[in-house]
């Protein structure tokens, strides 16, 4: 077993640190806000920790789940932070969702310590967190990934070294690029639905044994048809995610004008007021009179 920091205890970090915890891993964890790292102390067994510092410690492998590029940079390079105080022999793997950019310059400052670095987003939202069934794409070197796998496989359905770091964010935004245009088109074929007086659920159970069917189909269809948007990964996550892409893309000469459409539809969604709704109200953009 190994012993383990967990530093940021959002919707998918909370759980993804119980099922360390659960296993067996001897697990610290610390949150910017203190009052999550104690509710989680008591729901699983582990120890909530007052300073970065203190949780990193002893830390064999560090584990991140935060915000933004900004917030990344804050936990691992501040004076109190990750990598000033993690012992040289520990690997750092970080889970938040952020630009190839800011994973490369990250390991860079671990390896001038002797650390080992993984950029390791994960896809799966918070249901797949919380049953432990997530996507994880990574980047970093094979010796690093072979030694973290046991550990992220706690919490992983699957699991993949992608190729060097930054590799493991670019294939996210690869995710999230292909999610955005199959929401756009399910929200688009079930409002045609609702237009025409069909019955939608009936169409559904069709069309969901031939070509049309996806993830988004399967597991969303119910509840976009319900107007249920508490289900998922949230509109200002995704609006987050879809800057990174096309920041990217303008880097490396893609062309993603679907892309950029739907971040524009999920403005206004924003404009609606769901910025907390999950990634599947794009619907309710489409039925709004």
């Amino acid at each position: 077993m190994a012993t383990i920091a967990f530093i940021g205890l959002g919707v998918m970090g909370f759980p993804m640190a119980g099922h360390l915890a659960r296993a067996g891993h001897d697990v610290s964890v610390w949150n910017r806000s203190g009052a999550k790292a104690q509710q989680w102390a008591k729901q699983y067994p582990g120890k909530a920790c007052n300073s970065i510092a203190e949780a990193v410690k002893n830390a064999d492998v560090v584990l991140t789940c935060v915000g933004a590029d900004k917030d990344l940079e804050e936990v691992y390079t501040a004076p109190e932070g990750i990598i000033s105080n993690t012992p040289s022999t520990a690997i750092l793997v970080d889970h938040t969702t952020a630009s190839a950019g800011i994973a490369e310059t990250l390991a860079e400052a671990a390896q001038a310590k002797g650390q080992g670095f993984i950029d390791a987003p994960v896809s799966g939202g918070q249901q797949g967190a919380d049953n432990g069934l997530l996507t994880i794409m990574c980047g970093g070197n094979d010796e690093d990934f072979r030694k973290v796998q046991p550990i992220l496989q706690c919490y992983a359905r699957a699991l993949n070294l992608m190729g060097p770091v930054g590799s493991g964010q670019k294939t996210k935004m690869v995710n999230q690029i292909a999610i955005a245009g199959l929401v756009q088109g399910l929200s688009e074929a079930l409002h045609f639905a609702e237009q025409a007086e069909l019955d939608v659920r009936k169409v559904v159970d069709v069309i969901s044994k031939g070509a049309a069917q996806s993830w988004q189909m399967e597991n969303r269809s119910g509840t976009m048809i319900d107007g249920e948007f508490e289900h998922g990964f949230a509109v200002d996550w995704m609006r987050k995610d879809l800057a990174i892409c096309l920041e990217e893309a303008r880097k490396n000469g893609s062309r993603l004008p679907v892309t950029a459409l739907v971040d524009q539809f999920y403005g206004d969604v924003q404009e609606m007021g769901g910025n907390r709704w999950d990634t599947s109200s794009l619907i309710q953009r489409l039925r709004k009179k």
